[in-house]
């Protein structure tokens, strides 16, 4: 069985939706957009080369057909043979269809197509809307962790711009990935990690920097530094807790940055007794900089709390700006339940006490990768077009009458520019204005190659 059979990746009920459009159809329209929430207007549009890469680029065989008919047959649905053997006859196994977008890493307002798809052969109008489990997939998941993850950002910089000297070189570290083993898949890893990856360059979801890497051709996106875990100190037993921790000096300092999970016992022991009496000078004449990491406690006070600690025993000196920095040996890692709430209210006790944003980096694993669905940003794919056996285009939408946020467009889609950004408008009155819409893919053949430094600077 292949798994990867892209006529199998679709929802069941699509495999009838052939025998089900008017007589003479030659051709659908549909498109992408998110109906969002008040509190959820802005997304930042991400993913979709990675399904044409990894998909649309692999052409449907006739053992593809043979396979997937005798399932789809089984499963008690009627099966489109012929429509699928015209695909490999007439167009070598690749999907006839024309994918228009917008620029990967643009920033959406909710309304705003992002994506819009038609068929070019007018025999295979049921083409359009069949792939709209596997391409509203393709973008959704990608585009809303990229959208999460540039709120967070919006956090985090007017801190750092308060607060640290420098915060444009400090701000792309100050949140790091660690979702990986909270993902559901290993595609979700990759997916989610590149996203993550568009805004920040601090990971360790590995998967990530390969689909950065695969996809988008960044030769190397995201950054980590070695660090401990909790087996890798509490082996060493609760007596030795501080050659455990000079082992990493020893090993991972000179003159670099190394992490040292430093909750394993006590929190306040290790950073008072052992990081500030005992291993002080050790480290500081390493020349390196332990990030410790305190992985339990309250999510807030705790990282506040060490944070004074280790003011009182390294000292700090005051920035250009009159917060308080550590000194360079020092820094804190918050990545125990971290919520976006939870930064901001870190951020804010660390301010109070004087101290600067560029003393905490934080990690966030589930809540980045996982704590996320298609209605975070109401994604959704319709029809808004249907081309007749006379050549026009008429207007395709729903109106329900007990849900108007529901309501889709009607009429072929531009993206333009208007007083207040980026908006929809309809293709046959574009008129001399730009679309934003253009084509990336079309019969198979990628058009638009988007770097990942084109997306990065876009999505700023």
């Amino acid at each position: 069985m292949n798994l990867t059979n892209l006529i199998l990746n679709t929802d069941s009920y699509k495999f009838s939706h052939f025998l089900q459009y008017p007589p003479g159809t030659k051709g659908i329209s549909s498109y992408i957009e998110t109906r969002g929430q008040a509190d959820q207007a802005d997304v930042v549009f991400f993913g979709l080369q990675m399904f044409l890469k990894e998909y649309l680029s692999r052409p449907v065989t006739m053992a593809n057909i043979d396979e997937a008919e005798a399932i789809v047959v089984a499963h008690g649905l009627p099966f489109n043979r012929s429509g699928w053997e015209r695909i490999v006859h007439v167009f070598g196994g690749l999907l006839p269809l024309e994918i228009q977008a917008v620029p990967e890493g643009t920033l959406l307002r909710r309304g705003v197509p992002m994506v819009q798809v038609v068929n070019t052969d007018p025999q295979s109008a049921w083409l359009t809307t069949y792939i709209e489990t596997a391409l509203l997939r393709a973008v959704w998941y990608p585009s809303s962790v990229a959208s999460n993850v540039r709120k967070i950002k919006q956090i985090l910089r007017p801190f750092l711009e308060k607060t640290c000297d420098d915060p444009d070189s400090v701000l792309p570290f100050r949140l790091h990935d660690f979702g990986a083993r909270g993902a559901g898949s290993l595609e979700q890893a990759g997916l989610g990690g590149a996203a993550h990856l568009v805004h920040f360059m601090g990971t360790d979801t590995m998967t990530g920097v390969l689909y950065a890497r695969r996809y988008y051709g960044a030769p190397m996106a995201g950054f980590s530094i070695p660090a401990s875990e909790h087996s890798t100190m509490t082996a060493w037993g609760i007596d030795r807790e501080t050659e455990a921790y000079g082992g990493m000096i020893d090993t991972f300092a000179k003159g670099g940055t190394f992490a040292v999970v430093s909750d394993s016992y006590d929190i306040d022991y290790a950073v008072s007794e052992i990081w500030g009496k005992q291993l002080r000078e050790k480290l500081k004449a390493s020349g390196g900089t332990v990030v410790i990491r305190p992985d339990s406690g309250d999510p807030i006070e705790t990282p506040v709390h060490v944070i004074k600690q280790l003011d009182y025993h390294f000292g700090s000196k005051l920035n250009g700006k009159g917060y308080k920095v550590l000194d360079p040996s020092v820094r804190v890692i918050q990545g125990d339940g971290i919520s976006t709430s939870d930064i901001s209210l870190i951020l804010g006790r660390m301010e109070a006490f004087g101290f600067s944003a560029e003393n905490i980096a934080f990690g966030m694993g589930s809540a980045l990768l996982q704590k996320v669905n298609r209605d975070t940003y109401s994604f959704a794919m319709k029809a808004n077009a249907r081309l007749d056996e006379t050549g026009a285009w008429r207007d395709v939408y729903k109106r329900p009458a007990t849900m108007n946020l529901k309501a889709s467009k009607a009429g072929r889609q531009a993206v333009v520019k208007g007083l207040s950004g980026l908006e929809a408008a309809r293709l046959d009155e574009l008129g001399d204005r730009r679309n934003y819409l253009s084509t990336v893919w079309k019969d198979g053949v990628l058009l638009k190659d988007w770097s990942f430094d084109e997306i990065r600077l876009r999505a700023r």
